[in-house]
């Protein structure tokens, strides 16, 4: 459950937030994310710690890229991170349903919206990037059930104020806290689940490769999944330049990268492992078409598998699990029998 801070925290922090949103919400959406633009470049140059914990990470997942590349990236990845915060804000201001299509394009959503017109059970997955906000924002603007897993903030006023803002054209927020019979209930009943799935999780969570490296992750996604034969959409909100026409900064492209039927997972060895694998594939080929809009502070890969903490080499389990993923090859399975700082 959150953590309790006390109320004169809790106040605050609540009314400081609430004075500091306020002051944005004087300016429109598109003057707010130039200024975040500046912010973000701002805070890329003080706060080294976060700096070099992405350029890190960048370096490693793109060995392509040359220094001046990678820094580009980190420097980019900055901006993107305040110009979200700022966003959330703004979002039910410019997303209305004689608006959004001056503000989003389409990309790769036919299958899926059948399948939601249908009212056929989904889970819907996304990672740290883009706005993963607008994914489940749009759709409920549509009409569509949405419902998304989320983590309470600590402090319940900004909490509650935060809910208020994600839930105002429909869609529903479940605490991961007291998840699980809602939901079975929200597919049970022809709903959406909506997901944050590149989480660390932990040293005893499934490591499958994200990014030519073993990541650690959750197995329940794949389970509720498998249990309910749900389909899994992939999907992404990327931001896009600004429009030179109209100077419009608050654009996205919303779009599928992959869909996992259950007719996919069924023959597979291990079922789950395929499941967890794949949407992990799923999301890195999303971070690959914007790079500089994923969320690379964060430790996605803070946890390493058993042998690379004992020093040994992989497991045989382990490599026959890789091998049997259909879009494994060598240079891949090479780069992830190295430990971490070598991959």
């Amino acid at each position: 459950m959150a953590r309790d801070q006390g109320p004169f925290v809790n106040w605050s922090q609540y009314l400081a937030a609430r004075l500091g949103a306020m002051g944005l919400l004087m300016f429109d959406a598109d003057a707010n994310l130039r200024t975040a633009g500046v912010v973000g470049r701002l805070m890329h140059r003080v706060d080294k710690r976060h700096r070099e914990r992405a350029r890190a990470a960048i370096a490693r997942s793109f060995p392509e890229f040359t220094g001046e590349q990678v820094d580009r990236v980190v420097r980019a990845s900055f901006e993107h991170f305040i110009k979200l915060a700022f966003e959330v804000l703004h979002t039910p201001r410019v997303m209305q349903l004689d608006t959004w299509a001056e503000r989003i394009d389409i990309h790769n959503l036919g299958q899926s919206i059948v399948m939601l017109n249908r009212r056929e059970p989904a889970i819907m997955l996304t990672g740290h990037l883009g706005n993963w906000e607008v994914c489940g924002y749009f759709l409920a603007l549509l009409g569509y059930d949405v419902d998304a897993i989320a983590r309470p903030i600590d402090n319940p006023l900004i909490n509650d104020w935060l809910l208020g803002i994600r839930e105002a054209k429909g869609m529903r927020i479940i605490t991961k806290w007291d998840a699980t019979e809602r939901m079975l209930e929200v597919l049970n009943t022809g709903g959406a689940l909506a997901f944050i799935a590149d989480q660390n999780a932990g040293d005893r969570g499934m490591f499958v490769p994200f990014f030519g490296r073993l990541a650690s992750s959750y197995k329940s996604i794949g389970l509720l999944a498998i249990n309910q034969q749900t389909p899994i959409i992939c999907g992404f909100a990327h931001r896009l330049e600004p429009d030179p026409a109209t100077g419009r900064v608050y654009r996205y492209e919303i779009g599928v990268a992959d869909v996992i039927r259950p007719d996919d997972w069924v023959d597979q060895p291990d079922p789950l492992y395929y499941v967890t694998a794949r949407y992990a594939r799923a999301i890195e080929m999303m971070v690959r078409r914007r790079p500089e809009q994923y969320l690379w502070m964060h430790r996605r890969w803070k946890s390493r598998p058993r042998h690379e903490r004992q020093g040994k080499p992989m497991p045989k389990a382990m490599r026959r699990r890789l091998e049997q993923l259909p879009w494994m090859d060598d240079a891949l399975m090479r780069r992830l029998e190295q430990p971490l700082d070598h991959a």
